[in-house]
């Protein structure tokens, strides 16, 4: 019966330390030290039969492979093992000694238990005597024989032995390598554990003291006995581990402990102490109430809160707390299952989570957490527009955001353009609403909110908003509008969007090069007057930008022919005049000579003085057209391979700051120039020469540092050379 006991105490889960027992490792033979080349079988055993179960080995610390219940080994280290029910076991030191002779022990080793000690030489035949010594000091010596010793668990003595020889002319004495013996703890200090762990007065309670033997020892009988403090509970020793007292006091409310010792080698070993506290009838199921009930309490009212306990007995202390407070509101003490506390004049920062705790000295019992909010009327809202950009820019999504500092929830917030309804959100926790707005044109404007919780209105101040609207894709035309045109005439080139938020700034497009721009600030469309040269055929574009994204027209086709009218007059006249005229020759070398010197004065600064770069047209506004100087060669040509074409002077391009000279073209008759400043000029067109451009100061005295100028000239060629020729 007691062995029944014993391992239901052992079985797991039901040991005193919380862990599994520990496994034990058994030698087969049962000798921890062999000589090196012998096999030493380990078994690993717990306290149930092994049932197909796998085994868990490990040499000085490290795992290894096999998992069968038994191994062979031939090496020296520590060895243990663990089953799937138990713990680690203890760690067994085995060696293999190639020494002549060896010192052997008994395993295991259990405290109480006798340990045979055996003197073991290769030739047991050779050896004449055997002494064994403790600690360097001789036990007995005899021939062949073993010797018995009972070592403490905490033996640290070192043993070792001599054996004589003879040989056929010397006598020798070999001596052993000094062995410790390995002594096992027959069973752990024992637990007293109480069931319940905390009785309630009036109520039994059973004491258990719990330990457990390992398996080699099982039929051991192991005795116990129980204390109160220094008082000894029962009659004394028991070869039961259980002590049952009918009625626990709350004067029980002391420490106790249990003895567990061997009824034959007198092993005795002590429990820790454990204090146990015997309860009163505890109160439960405390409840808090409050007046008036949750949620209908206003700003200023009295609020009482009723704290109430279904069961307890003796007096009960009751307290009431707020969270985030560490001292309590109130306490009173009662021989009742119940009290109340005023809390006079309630204010917003009363406001917070609160609960009681009912306690009859076995310890606090607390209430539930409830909610206790006071209805606020809303403060005014304040409204905030979100955009994803510094600009409201149309096609974007606004978020409007209404937001009370103050007001009991559930808050209703309503949102208002020029003052139409939007929409409206509901904020349940209170806190803001948002309104998400699809910007278009027609969203600029004033813009308000309103919070109302049904104790008060509100309406916050009025928000402008601004939308800017993309420029639309441009209008390009021209004016006139024909398909073709004839050189000298002035033609207006026209832009216009017809959706976008000024101020916007255009671009005018000739083949992809930039003539110029202007900026309309107050929308609508602008202009680009240019007076024609053959030049000036090809297709025509403009542009369109307002910050939010350029747009490009399409392009419009040109095409420049022959001369005007007025042109061929002047033409006309020219010849005409030549023929009758007696001074042809001199007015001819008088040309020819001013021809020449206007090109040395003015060829020679064209190529720097004209050559444009087209960024610079998008940083300045331009009402005229803007051209590329050509690449004159460096060195002079003769007036042979050139034709005079005629001279022109420019239209004053509105910029009274501004005065250009005239303009001298000419081309060659067997080549063109090698570059040009347009990319795939035509070998037909005119290499232009550029005379000096200077500005006029119009704060300065009048024809100080100034050219005369004509207030405004056309592009009308003078008398062809070629024909004076």
């Amino acid at each position: 019966m007691l062995l029944w006991l014993l391992l239901l105490i052992l079985a797991p889960g039901q040991h005193p330390a919380g862990a599994l027992p520990k496994a034990l490792l058994l030698l087969k033979p049962p000798w921890s030290t062999a000589f090196k080349g012998e096999t030493v079988t380990l078994i690993c055993k717990d306290h149930h039969p092994l049932a197909q179960e796998s085994i868990s080995w490990y040499h000085n610390g490290r795992h290894l492979e096999n998992q069968s219940e038994k191994i062979k080994i031939k090496t020296s280290g520590y060895y243990s093992c663990k089953t799937q029910r138990s713990s680690l076991s203890n760690p067994v030191h085995v060696q293999f000694l190639t020494d002549w002779l060896i010192l052997q022990a008994s395993h295991p080793v259990f405290e109480g238990d006798p340990v045979v000690l055996r003197c073991r030489g290769k030739k047991e035949e050779e050896i004449m005597e055997k002494s064994y010594y403790k600690n360097k000091k001789i036990i007995r010596s005899h021939y062949n024989s073993n010797i018995t010793v009972y070592p403490p668990l905490d033996d640290d003595s070192t043993y070792h032995c001599t054996a004589s020889r003879e040989s056929f002319w010397n006598l020798w004495i070999e001596t052993s390598n000094p062995l410790k013996i390995q002594v096992q703890e027959l069973f752990p200090s024992p637990v007293l554990t109480a069931s319940p762990s905390q009785p309630i007065e009036g109520s039994p309670m059973t004491l258990k003291c719990e330990t457990w033997l390992p398996p080699q020892r099982t039929h051991i009988r192991l005795q116990f006995c129980f204390f109160k403090e220094n008082q000894l509970l029962g009659l004394g020793w028991s070869n039961s581990p259980e002590f049952h007292i009918p009625t626990m006091w709350s004067e029980d409310s002391v420490a106790y402990w249990c003895l567990a010792r061997t009824t034959t080698s007198r092993i005795m070993k002590t429990s820790p102490r454990s204090q146990i506290h015997v309860q009163r009838i505890p109160v439960s199921d405390v409840n808090l109430e409050t007046e008036p009930p949750v949620g209908q309490l206003i700003e200023g009212e009295d609020l009482v809160l009723i704290c109430s306990a279904a069961e307890g007995t003796g007096t009960v202390m009751f307290s009431w707390h707020r969270e985030g407070l560490e001292r309590s509101l109130g306490r009173k003490t009662r021989r009742a299952l119940s009290a109340e506390l005023r809390i006079a004049s309630m204010r917003e920062q009363n406001a917070g989570r609160y609960y009681c705790a009912a306690d009859n000295m076995d310890g606090p019992i607390l209430s539930k957490r409830i909610r206790i909010t006071l209805r606020i009327p809303v403060s005014r809202p304040v409204l905030t527009v979100r955009m994803p950009w510094a600009q409201a820019v149309e096609g974007h999504v606004v978020e409007l955001l209404c937001e009370a500092q103050r007001g009991s929830p559930p808050i209703l917030y309503r949102f208002y353009h020029e003052g139409d309804a939007l929409g409206n959100s509901l904020a349940p926790s209170g806190g803001g609403a948002s309104f998400n707005l699809s910007l278009t044109a027609k969203h600029s404007g004033n813009y308000s909110c309103e919070a109302n919780n049904s104790l008060g209105v509100q309406r916050s101040e009025v928000v402008s908003l601004s939308v800017m609207v993309p420029v639309s894709r441009p209008v390009f035309t021209l004016n006139p509008a024909v398909a073709q045109i004839m050189v000298g005439d002035v033609l207006e080139l026209r832009c216009e969007v017809q959706r976008g938020s000024p101020p916007i700034l255009y671009w005018f497009y000739h083949e992809d090069v930039i003539l110029g721009n202007t900026s309309a600030p107050f929308g609508g469309g602008a202009s680009f007057n240019l007076s024609l040269t053959t030049e000036h055929s090809g297709n025509y574009s403009c542009g369109a930008d307002n910050g939010l994204g350029a747009q490009r027209s399409e392009a419009v086709s040109l095409n420049v022919t022959g001369l005007s009218m007025n042109k061929v007059t002047h033409i006309t006249v020219g010849v005409f005049g030549w023929l009758l005229s007696m001074l042809g020759l001199a007015a001819t070398a008088a040309l020819v000579g001013r021809f020449r010197s206007q090109r040395k004065s003015g060829g020679a600064a064209a190529p720097g003085a004209h050559r444009s770069n087209p960024n610079e047209h998008q940083k300045s506004s331009w009402s005229g057209p803007s051209r590329t100087g050509p690449q004159w060669p460096t060195h002079s040509e003769p007036s042979s391979l050139m034709e005079l074409q005629p001279v022109y002077s420019n239209v004053s391009p509105g910029d009274d700051n501004l005065v250009y000279s005239k303009i001298q073209s000419g081309q060659h008759r067997e080549r063109c120039p090698a570059h040009s400043a347009r990319t795939q000029q035509k070998a037909e067109e005119p290499v232009v020469i550029y005379s000096e451009v200077k500005k006029a100061h119009p704060d300065g005295p009048a024809g100080e540092n100034q050219e005369a100028a004509e207030d405004g000239y056309e592009n009308v060629p003078c008398m062809s050379l070629a024909l004076v020729y």
